[in-house]
């Protein structure tokens, strides 16, 4: 290797990009830690150094993931609506992340950074939540609801299980969806 596949400017997070790229071409279960090395340009051992395992990896990647959600929900509160509909294009946008975030026995789901961002995502939607719902309503299962329906509608698409036509867009599909529930 020659030395200038040691300069990168943040090698972890070339290799996390790596990463994301290797899952998005091969599926969770399709890449290596040397192929990641070689999508990076370093060291067969940089990945290892970093991220330890395949599951360090994957921890970092569903940190990575709950933090750019929480701070799309973030941005569009107070709007619950606008909250359903940032979660869909995170979905739609980021599908690695969204794959690895919600399959926790990949990854380390008892790490701190994982926790405190899965968590800030949550309070988010709960926030948002208890603003829709009757004061007689559990506010738990409200919650659950609205993430069933976007996660739900999310998943759907990225598979392309919705039969809609070509060329449409994942937030104008979505936003009658999540505006029945809001309004029901």
């Amino acid at each position: 290797m020659s030395k200038t596949g040691y300069h990168h400017g943040d090698l972890r997070r070339t290799i996390l990009a790596a990463a994301v790229a290797a899952i998005g071409e091969s599926g969770l279960d399709g890449w290596s830690l040397r192929e990641l090395a070689r999508r990076a340009g370093v060291s067969h051992a940089a990945p290892a150094h970093h991220f330890g395992d395949k599951a360090g990896v994957l921890t970092a990647i569903a940190a990575e993931g709950f933090t750019l959600l929480a701070d799309a929900l973030e941005a569009a509160e107070p709007d619950f609506l606008a909250a359903g509909l940032a979660y869909v294009e995170f979905a739609v946008g980021h599908p690695v992340h969204f794959a690895v975030m919600f399959q926790p026995s990949l990854y380390r789901a008892d790490d701190e950074v994982v926790r405190q961002a899965e968590t800030r995502a949550g309070d988010v939607l709960r926030k948002g939540a208890k603003a829709l719902i009757p004061t007689t309503a559990v506010p738990e299962h409200a919650t659950l609801a609205a993430w069933s329906i976007a996660h739900g509608f999310a998943s759907l698409w990225i598979a392309g299980a919705l039969r809609l036509p070509p060329g449409a867009d994942p937030v104008d599909a979505a936003r009658p969806v999540l505006r029945f529930l809001i309004e029901h």
